[in-house]
């Protein structure tokens, strides 16, 4: 059954009523959605290897057996603090490593092209499930309709000051604030060692490149792409379909042409 949605302008207002493309409507298959997400990310691995030598340039060797002592290398002389300690074994300090990373290793994941079509049809279609949406995190009204589709203004936006104002007439601010408050509870935005880690928020999906980007692309979590360069990493950023997706008209209009319907 074809799903109509109504057509926002940068005020809140409705304008008219848009029907969504059959691209909206297949299942979600979230086997498919994992897959397709791990396979793009992988291409961004940097593979990292050791030097072969690390930790063997030593002079220690086993004493043996018969000296009441563990028979791990230790380093030969007599002078301290060097003299009998053991050194070249993976237990030892400054030893080698037991099983180091290798430059060889595979770490791209393959998928094909007709499953990673379906998944980016499957994580197109959990845009438009409130449920998906919500389960996912994101603040929503129970009464909004999703995906949310604003008029082609939205691509001439270009302050930030603007942007907000549009944030908050379409009823994603909430949702703006819960992304930019991530690390209240601790404290602190990152794990001590780690990289900092940020919420995702809003996704605008725009017909053409515009410079609404620059306008939005101050405000935590929130994220512009063109339709032509949209992924299933966009769509379900972390493997986690339903992101909280916002269409230009014109970006409906030209999406069933790129991707099809539901296979």
């Amino acid at each position: 059954m074809t799903k109509n949605v109504s057509v926002y302008d940068l005020e809140g207002k409705s304008v008219g009523k848009v029907e969504l493309p059959e691209c909206f409507e297949g299942p979600v298959r979230f086997d498919l959605i994992r897959r397709a997400v791990v396979a793009l990310q992988s291409a961004t691995f940097q593979p990292q290897g050791r030097d072969p030598m690390a930790g063997k340039r030593t002079t220690a060797q086993s004493l043996g057996v018969g000296r009441a002592m563990a028979r791990v290398p230790r380093v030969k002389g007599d002078r301290y603090p060097r003299a009998n300690l053991a050194a070249f074994a993976p237990s030892t300090v400054k030893g080698r490593l037991t099983f180091p990373p290798t430059p060889a290793r595979i770490l791209v994941k393959r998928i094909n092209k007709k499953e990673l079509k379906l998944a980016t049809l499957s994580a197109l279609a959990a845009t438009s499930s409130i449920d998906l949406v919500k389960a996912r995190g994101h603040k929503i009204k129970e009464d909004r309709e999703v995906p949310i589709v604003i008029s082609d203004d939205i691509e001439r936006v270009v302050k930030s000051s603007e942007a907000g104002k549009v944030l908050k007439s379409i009823d994603v601010w909430e949702d703006v604030l819960r992304a930019s408050h991530r690390g209240s509870r601790s404290g602190k935005g990152s794990t001590r060692g780690r990289p900092s880690k940020s919420s995702v928020s809003v996704l605008f999906v725009m017909g053409k490149k515009s410079d609404a980007e620059r306008a939005f692309r101050n405000f935590p979590g929130v994220k512009v792409v063109e339709v032509s360069s949209l992924n299933v990493t966009d769509l379900a950023p972390g493997t986690h379909p339903g992101r909280l997706t916002v269409w230009s008209k014109s970006a409906i209009a030209s999406v069933q042409g790129r991707f099809g319907g539901p296979a």
